[in-house]
Order: structure tokens, then C-alpha cells, then sequence
């Protein structure tokens, strides 16, 4: 919310010497709103500025382009020749202006924003003395002031002040506050909320602008029928005629629409969007000879479909609220008025719309329809709805004065009433039990009045309390202790530390989830946390099947984007997503990991959670329900590679990641958690099919790793030979905490023996591997596959595995035999088990 400073103070008395940076401390203090930005305008701008007439003006020829020798008076003085009302000599390109018409002159001495600095000169072979400047020049923007301004310099209207410091009158020495608005705190989105926080924080007077007479309901109000009263409760329509379509918006109305970051499109529309900043409340205006029978408020039907004024021909569904007349829909309930109805250059008689829309129902249609404006954004924070009538009263009076309209007698259409927030009981101590702090009951109460509560007494200790209409926020006791905690300051909150139970630290699983972090860390993966949203396009672009488990989403009811609507049952989209981001910035050689949760959806979720109420606490057997209704959300882990997994140097050559580095991290976290890693080969998407593994734990799958499928990396644009893993580590988590036996040092020398088997292409290392384990003994101290061979030599379909054996005795040196004899029996049971036998 932008807010011009010099228009925050037409409605509140702040003290003499208070500045923009002040209002904005204060307001962050109490709560009121964040600070983002203080913008001073004109910055850099500094007079003589002044308002001058132009008196005459002398076309010169024989340039490249046209040039005018101008007379400007520039002071109000004008008592002869010689005299102070002397007009100033000035050369100007622009053509949008003519003899008589006011404009701004910038005078010798003056710098202008960009520190451009105005002196006399001598160009085109005349004198100029100063410069008669655009709105640009003084840094206004683009804005055109008025209908010759389009393409040049500013001119004012004929009753401007000659020789009037222009700088004040222009409101370049103003400030702009931005404040960051809560999505709780929509009354704020109005001059008139900032403005009641402000009094509120500096103990002074507020005058609201929306306190003004409003008629009573007449017999020739525009017809109105309000058929959805639950997206529509209050609607206001009032009708002006003899509108002048020609007059122009004021200055200071351009002014202040500029300074709140909205641009200045004719005085109607202006007049439309000055109510809304000023009182928070969306006005929207109907040509009244467009229309065609009454203003209608209902859902649309199937079918229907409403070009907006945006120009764009939107399909309409059942949950859409719709403004309609006789000849279909004119409108988006709260979002965005239609072309059939608009205001236009030639609009005489308007009729003015302040209704207060369901919030719910304005952002949902917001969204479906991605159609997001100043209207949606506060009628789906919530408006007030005590305000529409002042607020349609409000733009019918401007429309009066500047635009020379008649309100039309009897003119007042009112449909529904106002009903304001139900009353909560609160106890006068409540908020100083919530804060730790001793507020008197003076003090409770009065804070609750500021916030525009009204109180009444309910016994010794308890209070009736009324929000007010403008904040629906307020619905329990809670609610108005956080108003009361805020406004008397969070400076007087004392400062605690939570005390911790003596004798707790990490679970079980806590322990085993760091160590895993930790140990990824230490081989060089980088930690990184990823969104939980995806979308079926992530799906499909690692090829999932249709029938894939993984397809099978939670689907959220309000996700923060359309594309990616589902919560992810994979880690792997937005590792992947990381990845390509950081290639894409230049880190070629990458090792990036993840830990987190993923969901999958239970069977008629909906169904079993109950809906509760903030009235009472919900019952263990509700609870159990809701716990019973949340989808499964086991904790993964996941790693991506990409680039050199060894860097190159006077060593050598870098050597690339591949599939064999993703096992390695499966290893690296089965070691982490303490159990025995089977590896297999398998075919799983995304991966390569001849380059996947399978990664079971006591023979129950918990992952798979391996090089993703060249579709995968081409259709999400990954540098080739893209490796990933992914394990489900719930799984991979010991039931207890196994304890690590210290190895045992010995004396004794090792025997090493190398064996290479041949075996079948098909046949997993770690079955020979096993198979040699328990065939060697008590003796065998590690086994290691050091060689894979495979070739012409040892015929199709078969490969070389080539291990190296080391045994050693505790109490002894082994002999030649023993070690012979443990190697034979581990080469007699892995050929028994997987049809290995020597390599000759």
C-alpha cells in the first residue's frame, strides 16, 4: 500500500514535527504495517519552480526541427515594463502548448532530478532563461495531466496561480510510504485504515472520511436483485446524469492516484479509484445507457461468457458470482466490470456500484481466471461493509463538484444491511494472561475501543465485546488480546527462554536422519530444500506410466501455483530442478542431496476428517480421525550428479559421475544407518533400463539408483549422463540403535588370496560376494571386488568378477593351507549357490 504522506494527514492530527520515517516507525511498532519503502518525491528537484503563463510565441524556421521562442510571465507582479512581470525569454521544442496556457517554468539556478541544472544561455541564436519542463523532466513519470500534455510539457489548468512556487502546488515535495499489508489486515489497504493505526500509535485525533450523510433509499434507484445473498450482502447503486465527459481530473486527484502507484485514465475512472484508496472500498461505474434492465447478482450458468475490460472473452463456470443485466453477464463479482457497460469518452449518466463480495468467492474466481486487480485484491483481504454507502455517497459528490453531474433525486438503491461481527466474551485479564504482563482493565478496554470495538460489561471480570464492521479478522478471544498486546507495544512483552526437560535429545530416528546428512555432506553432496509441489508435467517429464504409484497425488484446495497443484510423492523434480537451475548459472560439476517428506494420499480422506470449530477443543476421537485422514508421508532421500565427480589436475584427467557414484551414495547411507546394502540390477523409471539398480535392505525394496534415462535429461534439459538416487529411509532405519563394534587390531600378519570367478551377465556381485562371505569362514577378515571382465575370452553372456580375499587369525600366523582351504570352501559355495566356477 502506497501512501502519500501529505494525503495521510487530511485525516489525522499527528504533532507538529512529525515526519514520514516516524508515522512508518510507529505503525511497525503497534503492528499496524511493515515498512518496505519511503520514496520522496521529486528527489533531487530543487526551484526556482514556478508557475508561468505563456504571453507569446515566436516560431523560428531553418532548423532541423521546429523551435519556439517563448514569452513566459512567471510572477503574479505586473506593474509596467521593467518590472519584476518582464516575461522570461525561453526556447522550447515542445508543441503542445499555445499562447494563454499555464505551464511549469524551471528557472536559472534550479536542478532538476538527475542533477540536470538550469542556467541562462544562449541557443538557436536566441536567449533562453530558463525551461519550460515535462512531467518526466520533473520525475512525475509518464503521466499525462492533462489532454494536450500527451507528447509534451505539462499544462495546467487556467486557474493555476502565476508565479506560484510549483513544487508545492505539483506536490513534488511530498513523501510515499509503501507498507507491506497481512493478508488479515485488509481494512489497511485504504488511506482511511492507515490513517485510524496512525491516530491510534500517536494518541491523537482521527477523522474518518467515511463519516458523511447518506439519503435514504428512493423510489427512482436503478433496480437491483440480489439472488446469491451469501456472495453478495450489501449492494449500493447510485445514479448521477449531466456528467460533463469532457471536464478533466483535478491536479491534485492525478497527483494523488500517481503517488499511490495508479495511473490517472479519465475523471470518472479517477474519481472510482480515489473512494477505493481513500475508504477501501472497490467502486465500479456502469454507463447507465448501456445498461438494460436491472443489475442482477447471481452465479453464472453453464456456458455464459463475459469479455472483461481488459478486452479478453472469459468461459464462465458455476462458482463465478457475476454482475448481470438483460442482455447477460456485464461483470466479475469484486474482480473486473465488463466491456458492454464501460465508462467512455462520451458517458453522461453513470451508475455507481459500492458492494460488499463474499472474500472467499472474489479469490477463487481471481485465481481460476489468473485476473488479479485492485478491486480482487481487497474484497479478498474483506472490505467493510458499513462502507459502501458512504463510499457511493462519496464518489457521487466528486462527481458533483468536478464533473458538473446532478444526483438524480431518489436516485439511492439499497439491497441488504449491515451486519457486523458476532460478539465474543472475553475476560479483561485474558490478554495480559496471553502477553505475561499486568494490563489494568483501563487499559484492555480502552484498546479495544481505538481498534473500534464496542464493550459491554458482563459481570466483574468479563467483557461483552463487538468488532467492527471493518474487521471481520476478529472472531475470538485470542483476536482481541493480540490488539490489545500490539497497541500498548511488544516493547513491554518480557523476554523468556523456554526451558528445556532435563534428559531429552534426539529420538532415535533424529539421530540417524543427522548422521545421514552429515555423511552425504562429508563426501561432497551440497545440501538443498525444495518446494513440495509438483504437477503432472514433472511427472511426465520423467516418464512415468499411467499406472505408476507415484501419479496418485495429495491434491491441495488452494495451491500457490496452478501448475504445480499436488504435493510430490518423489523427491527427484525438485532436486532435478535445483541441478539445472545451477548448470544453468554456470557450476557444471555438481552433487546435490535432499531430505524430506513425501505424501501419498489415504482412500476417502475427506470423508473421515470431521469439520471443527474454534468454539471448544476437539475430542481425542477427532483427533484420531484427523490423524487418521492425513495421507502416509514417509521420509526420503535423494541425490543427483552432474559434471566431474573427481576435478582434473597435474594429477590426471577428472573423472565423470555416473551411475556407479549414486550406488555409492546408497552405501555411503546404509553405512550411515548401520545395515547390510543388497544392490541388483532392476528397471525402473526415470532410469536408464540397462543402467538402474535396485537397493533392498533384508530383501525389502527401499530404492533405486542408477543414470536417468537420456528422454528424462533431454526433456528436462540436464546435462548428459545425469545420475540420481532415491530411497525411501524410514525404511533403512534399524528399529534400535545398533551398536558399532570397535575393530579388533591384530598382530598377526594377513594372508591375501584373489579369486576370479565366471558367472553368468545376469548373476548381482553381491550374491558371489555373499556366497564367499559365509563359504570362507571365521577366518576371512574382508572380501572386495577389485576387476569385472567381460569378452570374447570368456564366451556371450558371461562375465569375470575377480575378488581379493584377505584372511588373518587372531592367535596365530594362518598357514599356506588354512588360507587355501578357507578359499576353496568360499569358491566351492558360491559356485554351488551362483553357478560360479574358476576363470582358467
Amino acid at each position: 500500500m502506497h501512501v502519500p504522506y501529505s494525503w495521510l494527514q487530511d485525516y489525522v492530527a499527528l504533532p507538529d514535527g512529525t515526519t514520514a520515517f516516524a508515522v512508518a516507525d510507529k505503525l511497525t511498532q503497534t503492528g499496524g504495517g511493515k515498512l518496505e519503502t519511503i520514496e520522496r518525491v521529486g528527489e533531487g528537484l530543487t526551484g526556482p519552480l514556478v508557475v508561468g503563463r505563456v504571453a507569446a510565441i515566436e516560431e523560428l524556421t531553418g532548423f532541423k526541427k521546429p523551435i519556439r521562442h517563448c514569452q513566459v510571465v512567471v510572477t503574479a507582479d505586473a506593474e509596467g515594463p521593467g518590472s519584476a512581470a518582464d516575461p522570461q525569454l525561453i526556447v522550447c521544442g515542445a508543441r503542445n502548448f499555445a499562447v494563454g496556457d499555464h505551464v511549469v517554468v524551471a528557472l536559472p539556478g534550479a536542478v532538476l532530478p538527475g542533477d540536470f541544472r538550469i542556467a541562462a544561455r544562449k541557443t538557436y541564436s536566441r536567449d533562453s532563461n530558463g525551461m519550460i519542463c515535462s512531467a518526466r523532466e520533473l520525475g512525475m513519470g509518464d503521466a499525462v495531466l492533462d489532454s494536450k500534455a500527451a507528447d509534451g510539457i505539462i499544462v495546467l489548468s487556467a486557474d493555476s496561480p502565476v508565479g506560484a512556487d510549483a513544487i508545492a502546488y505539483l506536490g513534488l515535495d511530498d513523501e510515499v510510504i509503501e507498507f507491506e499489508v497481512t493478508p488479515d489486515r485488509g481494512y489497511t489497504l485504504s488511506l482511511r485504515g492507515i490513517a485510524r493505526e496512525a491516530a491510534t500509535g500517536f494518541d491523537v485525533p482521527f477523522q474518518d472520511p467515511a463519516a458523511l450523510a447518506v439519503p435514504e433509499p428512493g423510489a427512482n434507484g436503478h433496480p437491483v436483485v440480489v439472488e446469491d445473498p451469501a456472495g453478495c450482502d450489501v449492494f449500493v447503486a447510485r445514479t448521477v446524469t449531466g456528467i460533463d465527459p469532457q471536464a478533466p481530473s483535478p491536479l491534485w486527484m492525478q497527483r494523488r492516484l500517481q503517488m499511490s502507484g495508479m495511473r490517472p485514465i479519465s475523471l470518472i475512472v479517477d474519481i472510482t479509484n480515489y473512494v477505493m484508496l481513500e475508504l477501501g472500498q472497490p467502486i465500479h461505474a456502469y454507463d447507465r445507457s448501456r445498461l438494460s434492465g436491472p443489475i442482477v447478482v447471481r452465479r453464472a450458468a453453464a456456458g455464459e461468457v463475459l469479455e472483461t475490460l481488459d478486452g479478453v472473452k472469459r468461459q464462465l463456470e458455476a462458482t463465478d458470482l457475476l454482475i448481470v443485466d438483460d442482455s447477460g453477464p456485464i461483470g466479475l463479482a469484486g474482480v473486473m466490470g465488463g466491456a458492454s457497460t464501460e465508462i467512455h469518452d462520451g458517458s453522461t449518466e453513470v451508475v455507481v456500484e459500492a458492494a460488499h463480495f463474499e472474500a472467499t468467492s472474489v479469490a477463487k474466481t481471481a485465481r481460476r481466471h489468473k485476473l488479479f486487480s485492485e478491486a480482487s485484491k481487497r474484497f479478498e483481504r474483506g472490505t467493510d461493509p458499513g462502507t459502501a454507502a458512504a463510499a457511493a455517497q462519496r464518489v457521487v459528490d466528486l462527481l458533483v463538484e468536478l464533473a458538473g453531474g446532478t444526483a438524480l433525486e431518489g436516485g439511492v438503491t439499497v439491497v441488504g444491511q449491515v451486519v457486523r461481527p458476532a460478539a465474543i466474551t472475553i475476560a479483561w485479564t485474558y490478554p495480559g494472561r496471553v502477553a505475561g504482563v499486568d494490563y489494568t482493565r483501563q487499559e484492555v478496554e480502552r484498546r479495544l475501543v481505538e481498534v473500534g470495538c464496542d464493550l459491554t460489561p458482563s459481570g466483574d471480570a468479563d467483557l461483552v465485546v463487538t468488532p467492527p464492521s471493518w474487521r471481520p479478522d476478529l472472531r475470538d478471544p485470542s483476536d482481541l488480546a493480540e490488539e490489545v498486546i500490539r497497541l500498548e507495544g511488544f516493547d513491554r512483552l518480557p523476554s523468556t527462554l523456554p526451558k528445556a526437560a532435563a534428559g531429552t535429545g534426539y529420538t532415535h530416528e533424529q539421530r540417524i536422519r543427522r548422521r545421514v546428512g552429515t555423511a552425504l555432506a562429508s563426501a561432497g553432496y551440497s545440501e538443498v530444500i525444495a518446494y513440495p509441489f509438483i504437477g503432472q508435467a514433472d511427472l511426465d517429464a520423467l516418464g512415468l506410466p499411467e499406472n505408476d504409484p507415484r501419479r496418485n497425488t495429495v491434491v491441495l484446495a488452494n495451491p500457490i501455483s496452478e501448475e504445480q497443484p499436488s504435493m510430490r510423492t518423489t523427491l527427484l523434480p525438485g532436486l532435478l530442478a535445483a541441478l539445472r537451475r545451477n548448470v544453468g548459472r554456470g557450476s557444471a560439476d555438481l552433487a546435490l542431496f535432499e531430505q524430506g517428506l513425501v505424501f501419498r494420499p489415504r482412500k476417502d480422506a475427506a470423508a473421515m476428517a470431521p469439520r471443527l470449530t474454534v468454539e471448544r477443543r476437539p475430542t481425542d476421537a477427532e483427533l484420531a480421525s484427523l490423524d487418521a485422514a492425513l495421507p502416509v508421508q514417509p521420509r526420503r532421500v535423494a541425490v543427483v550428479l552432474s559434471g566431474l565427480r573427481e576435478p582434473a589436475g597435474w594429477w590426471g584427467a577428472g573423472r565423470p559421475a555416473g551411475w556407479q557414484d549414486a550406488v555409492q551414495a546408497a552405501r555411503i547411507i546404509a553405512d550411515a544407518c548401520r545395515v547390510e546394502l543388497e544392490v541388483t540390477q532392476d528397471q525402473h523409471e526415470p532410469w536408464h533400463p540397462g543402467r538402474c539398480a535396485r537397493l533392498a535392505v533384508n530383501g525389502r525394496l527401499v530404492g533405486h539408483a542408477g543414470e536417468l534415462h537420456p528422454r528424462v535429461v533431454a526433456e528436462l534439459g540436464l546435462p548428459p549422463r545425469t545420475a540420481a538416487m532415491e530411497l525411501e529411509l524410514d525404511r533403512m532405519i534399524p528399529a534400535e540403535e545398533v551398536l558399532t563394534q570397535a575393530p579388533s587390531i591384530s598382530a598377526m600378519p594377513v594372508a591375501t588370496q584373489d579369486v576370479a570367478l565366471v558367472v553368468d551377465a545376469a548373476v548381482a556381485e553381491h550374491e558371489v560376494e555373499a556366497a564367499l562371505r559365509e563359504g570362507a569362514g571365521t577366518l576371512l577378515e574382508s572380501v572386495r571386488l577389485f576387476d569385472v571382465y567381460t569378452g570374447e575370452r570368456i564366451g556371450e553372456g558371461r562375465k569375470s568378477l575377480a575378488f581379493a580375499l584377505r584372511f588373518r587369525a587372531a592367535d596365530r600366523t594362518l598357514t599356506a593351507e588354512e588360507a587355501s582351504a578357507a578359499r576353496d570352501s568360499a569358491v566351492a559355495l558360491a559356485g554351488t549357490r551362483t553357478g560360479a566356477v574358476l576363470r582358467s
